[in-house]
């Protein structure tokens, strides 16, 4: 008989939907449950693709005992992280100030009134490594609200008053200037593995935003070493176990320090991030290794991901079917020296040894994952083509990971502007048309009439939630990188819409700092605000930069301010957590270069020497400069206006901080303008 969750949209919520577990969805009315019954609420937090979600449910929300205990003494409330970041920020904060650490799945036991008195994450079904049971943990909380009441109730308001009392200092509204950047890469060299790239150690998540940072940094003072940095990280992790050798795509994170062994869950987020990061590597060295890994990551999303209805689904899991029956992690992905053999014949001994594939593995179980190791000498790129070509239809065969298809507003919008640059930088147009559908589907459904975003929408269907500031930010930088690629006003407009609900109802008006949830939203037992850039560019900085991008594109003074107030957070934050903060500190490039404003006008749009010039514009290096192109005399983008053509010719105004250079219809000097 199905739970209360069958009725849910969240692909995660509906995998719980047949346990015996009597879930609730998070809502008034599970409290109102839990007064009515005098019983404690137990919050149950994680996502579709988290590997140990699924095995505490397999262990425990699917055994009939313990869902008979849990329905008996307890609410229990089942949350989609992804699709309610508030709730699990609020509860995640609550869970690392008391134990000191995190994790999904997350376990919560909360008051009735939304107080949390006890945390966890993963529980076992029997104690083991000094971890009580699962079961023990229910009994222990059960026994506590039932005999200890006073003290319970005590603990949850200590609680809450801790977490109202640990603001943060975020610097102050003043932007950062030329010594913040520098701190922050002289950090970023301490922590550097200059042995593998990346940074710090096991496990070693990809550092897209500190990557985007370290290219801009480069481009405004041509520091070698960020250079170097970016350049070496992106090799070692192209050439790791965590880039998809055969399907492009990067996984999570890596378990090692030195890429071999991946986490195997591909999140969207990552993959629009690093894809863009790639394509702008290639833009600044022109590394072929770049390019193919960015157009095989923009690939990867369209094929694997895009749903039927333009968007982009959230992630593919970890585990899938081994052949067995079983479920197992990277079963998709792994492969044995006999299954090269099965597949390839007598091209299995190069296979083995161009995607370092041994006898012991790397992986479990004698399997290992392909990576592609330096080698002396040159491999037959035509027989190299043929045997990933094989591999990949072979593997096709295999069970296939799990697909999450709820939309996701801010990954989409993500998506978004890494498929538009793309797209443009390697003239491929399939990838700006997917970019198109995913940012009309962001129209068409996510939007409402007052240009208010919903977080999620599956199958063409909008989610209850309404959209937090990383939405907003994200969307709006999705948008506005459309604006500049494709030259229609109306993402430029929609991008304006965003930004204007950002400053009326994210922004302290005091302070300048954002808030991660509108000033309207559901109200939890604190307003959540993160500045940190982690997994993705927090709702903070995101925002600062897509303010800063829309101001450079229209002149929008208050945006402008905005953004450079929010960015006080860089100063407090870039010299002592400079991996913590990559894309403020990438947005603070762009504040010191400027940005730089550049006006592309031609007799018309698909004139080949407008097109000559858009392309050069695009591909300039000057940091989050941003474009405008249209036919001389347009009124659809703000920087067209009084842009005559110079002797009838295809013409580039280049401008930053209220001055601009003589205009110029020659390709080499509009590329030395932006360099």
């Amino acid at each position: 008989m199905p739970n209360r969750l069958a009725h849910e949209t969240s692909p995660y919520l509906l995998q719980h939907a047949d346990n015996p577990v009597d879930w609730w969805p998070w809502s008034e009315a599970a409290f109102a449950e839990a007064r009515e019954r005098g019983l404690p609420v137990h919050l149950s937090v994680g996502y579709s693709s988290c590997h140990w979600c699924h095995v505490l449910a397999r262990e425990s929300f699917q055994d009939e005992a313990v869902a008979d205990y849990m329905n008996a003494h307890f609410v229990n409330i089942k949350v989609d992280r992804e699709e309610r970041p508030d709730v699990d920020a609020v509860y995640m904060e609550a869970v690392q100030a008391a134990t000191g650490q995190g994790g999904w799945p997350m376990t919560v036991f909360l008051t009735a009134d939304a107080e949390p008195f006890y945390f966890g994450t993963y529980f076992p079904p029997a104690p083991r490594h000094g971890m009580p049971s699962f079961r023990q943990v229910l009994e222990g909380v059960r026994s506590a609200w039932t005999d200890r009441r006073d003290e319970v109730a005590e603990v949850a308001g200590k609680i809450v008053r801790d977490l109202a009392g640990r603001e943060i200092s975020y610097g102050d509204t003043q932007a950062p200037g030329e010594e913040q950047p520098a701190a922050a890469l002289l950090g970023l060299t301490r922590e550097y593995d200059a042995q593998r790239g990346g940074f710090g150690g096991a496990p070693k998540f990809p550092p897209s935003m500190v990557v985007e940072f370290l290219l801009r940094h480069h481009a405004r003072t041509g520091s070698e070493g960020a250079l170097q940095m970016a350049s070496d990280t992106c090799e070692r992790m192209a050439r790791g176990g965590i880039y998809d050798q055969l399907g492009g795509g990067f996984a999570r994170y890596s378990v090692d320090r030195d890429w071999v062994v991946p986490h195997f869950e591909k999140m969207l987020y990552d993959n629009a991030l690093l894809c863009r990061v790639y394509a702008h590597l290639w833009r600044t060295t022109g590394s072929e290794l770049a390019r193919r890994v960015a157009l095989e990551t923009a690939d990867f999303m369209v094929r694997e991901l895009r749903t039927a209805e333009g968007g982009f689904a959230s992630a593919l899991d970890a585990d899938s079917d081994d052949g067995t029956g079983k479920h197992v992690e990277g079963a998709y992905y792994v492969w044995t020296p006999g299954q090269l053999g099965e597949v390839l014949g007598e091209d299995a001994e190069l296979a083995a040894h161009y995607f370092g594939v041994t006898e012991e593995g790397t992986f479990e179980e004698g399997a290992s994952v392909l990576q592609l190791p330096q080698h002396e000498g040159v491999f037959d790129a035509e027989k190299v083509e043929s045997v990933k070509s094989r591999l990949l239809d072979a593997r096709a065969q295999r069970p296939a990971p799990g697909r999450d298809d709820k939309v996701v507003a801010a990954w989409n919008g993500l998506a978004v502007a890494a498929l538009a640059e793309t797209g443009a930088y390697f003239d491929r147009p399939d990838l700006v048309e997917a970019a198109l559908g995913a940012a009309d589907l962001l129209v068409r459904v996510h939007l409402d009439e007052q240009a208010r975003l919903s977080r999620t929408s599956k199958d063409g269907h909008v989610g209850p939630n309404a959209g937090v500031l990383e939405d907003y930010a994200d969307v709006a930088e999705g948008f506005l990188a459309l604006a500049s690629v494709t030259g229609e006003g109306v993402w430029l407009e929609f991008a304006g819409f965003l930004l204007d609900h950002v400053l009326a109802r994210f922004v302290d008006e005091e302070s300048g700092a954002l808030f991660d949830t509108a000033s309207d939203a559901e109200q939890l037992i604190r307003r959540p605000q993160d500045p940190t850039d982690n997994a993705a560019p927090s709702g903070w900085t995101a925002a600062a930069g897509a303010l800063l991008s829309y101001a450079a594109q229209t002149g929008a003074e208050p945006h402008r301010t905005a953004a450079e107030r929010a960015l006080g957070v860089v100063k407090a934050l870039g010299p002592r957590v400079p991996r913590f903060i990559g894309w403020g500190l990438a947005v603070a490039e762009a504040l010191l270069d400027g940005p730089r404003e550049v006006a592309i006008v031609g007799p018309a749009l698909d004139d080949p020497g407008t097109k000559a010039l858009h392309r050069t514009a695009l591909l300039g290096t000057a940091p989050g400069a941003v474009v405008a192109v249209g036919a001389q005399g347009s009124d659809e983008l703000p920087l067209l206006a009084d842009r005559p053509l110079v002797g009838g010719a295809p013409t580039a105004y280049v401008c930053r901080n209220f001055t601009c250079d003589a205009p110029t219809t020659d390709e080499d000097r509009l590329r030395a303008a932006l360099s």
